[in-house]
């Protein structure tokens, strides 16, 4: 006998002698750990702290969110009568410059700033666009059948006085002042302003803009055809009522290539989303606002820019309303300014396609050739449908150029002086305030 073999064996624990039996190889049982090696730590490392970053950064995004629902969540719970109507927010969204999904703002506000009106029972209704300078058009033509109604041209139907729900006008302004309304990033503000000023400046006549632009584009000889230019009614500036407070809500849409690694850094940071749009909300909420902060008058003093301090110049140049958010201009995609240039470019080129599908179609309707093969398998449009096809690309072309002009960084926000006694801003309440 071997002094090897008078060894006793190590008694096997009983959980192993189990495994054993169980089919698992015994050298899976026998084998020691071990460090991993260096890749291994590095991906190790790499993964946790990715994941622990995020499953922070939710978890301080509930945390957040759950803190501002609990402060206004006792405003729900008030008891209202049976034709109790909810205080509704008007939201307004346009489409970030650059980004093909038109929806972007929109989703930023159901994201964050919505789970704070739901919390409080604050109604809603959101008003998007699917093109640059679809905002400013629906604000000025509400607001020209707004003034249409109180001028008396036109007339609301009968039938909805006899609703239990109907109000009067003095009482429908009333509850759009309570209200308030929601302004989604600076492009949309810009488009706001600008709807505003038009809806307030323009004259009452009903407009059909694609029998103008028709007629316009009649006049230009591509067809050979002229009419004569509507004349519009001019009337003098009305005065401007209060209007529904404001609340200006930053946003910024990060695109392009270059923009990646703060694309990564926000992903990882949601939490400053979802506290700027839950103070958002709880402003909104609770209804405490102060007089919007209007520019300076053009008309300055002579000299003023002598006698005035630095400090005063600064000052006065910083504390407008209108430069709200302005910093998100810079994250614009710098091929947005070529936006004129191309334009231009496919509208020559379309054009210059015109003139030959025109004569094809003008000698195809008056017989002086026959069709070829081609044309007879897949026929060339006729004229009615090129002067449609033409009306639907200059109105997409010209929509888009005047919504650029409106929101590009060189625009000034669109200003009257009327709306400096006609628009608030939604604040910060005081501590301990109750809504208003």
């Amino acid at each position: 006998m071997n002094a090897a073999e008078g060894v006793s064996a190590a008694p096997t624990s009983g959980v192993k002698t189990i495994l054993r039996y169980s089919g698992i190889p015994p050298s899976w049982l026998d084998k020691r750990p071990k460090l991993p090696s260096r890749n291994w730590l590095i991906f190790l490392s790499v993964t946790s702290s990715m994941a622990g970053l995020y499953i922070y950064d939710r978890q301080q995004c509930k945390a957040i969110r759950k803190s501002y629902v609990e402060r206004v969540q006792e405003l729900a719970d008030q008891p209202v009568g049976a034709l109790y109507r909810p205080r509704k927010v008007m939201v307004y969204g346009g489409k970030w410059p650059g980004d093909e999904d038109h929806d972007q703002t929109l989703k930023y506000f159901r994201k964050y700033v919505k789970p704070i009106l739901v919390a409080a029972a604050v109604d809603y209704e959101m008003i998007g666009g699917k093109r640059l300078g679809d905002i400013a058009i629906r604000v000025a033509d509400d607001i020209k059948s707004q003034r249409r109604l109180e001028a008396g041209l036109d007339s609301r139907p009968e039938i909805l006085e006899q609703l239990p729900t109907y109000q009067t006008p003095v009482e429908a302004r009333q509850s759009l002042l309570d209200g308030g309304i929601a302004i989604i990033g600076r492009p949309t503000f810009k488009e706001f302003m600008s709807g505003l000023k038009r809806g307030w400046t323009e004259p009452l006549d009903k407009v059909d803009r694609d029998e103008i632009l028709a007629q316009e584009l009649e006049k230009d000889g591509r067809f050979d055809e002229e009419e004569d230019e509507p004349v519009q009614q001019h009337q003098p500036m009305p005065p401007i009522p209060p209007l529904p407070p404001l609340l200006l809500v930053p946003f910024t849409d990060i695109l392009g290539f270059t923009k990646i690694p703060l694309m990564i850094w926000q992903f990882f940071n949601r939490r400053h989303d979802v506290r700027t749009g839950a103070e958002a909300g709880y402003k909104l909420v609770m209804g405490q606002k102060r007089p919007f902060a209007a520019p300076s008058d053009t008309s300055e003093p002579l000299f003023s820019d002598i006698t005035s301090s630095p400090s005063a110049i600064a000052a006065a140049a910083t504390t407008s309303d209108l430069d709200f958010d302005k910093e998100c201009e810079r994250h614009f995609r710098k091929s947005l300014s070529k936006l004129p240039a191309e334009n231009a470019k496919a509208r020559e080129k379309y054009y210059a396609e015109l003139k030959t599908k025109l004569e094809v179609a003008r000698a195809l309707a008056r017989g002086t050739r026959e069709p070829t093969k081609d044309e007879v398998q897949n026929p060339p449009p006729t004229e009615v449908e090129l002067r449609a096809e033409r009306l639907k690309k200059e109105k997409r072309w010209r929509g888009d150029l005047e919504g650029w002009q409106i929101i590009a960084p060189a625009t000034k926000v669109a200003w009257d002086n009327r709306f400096r006694d006609a628009l608030s801003v939604y604040v910060d309440p005081p501590p301990g305030s109750q809504s208003t």
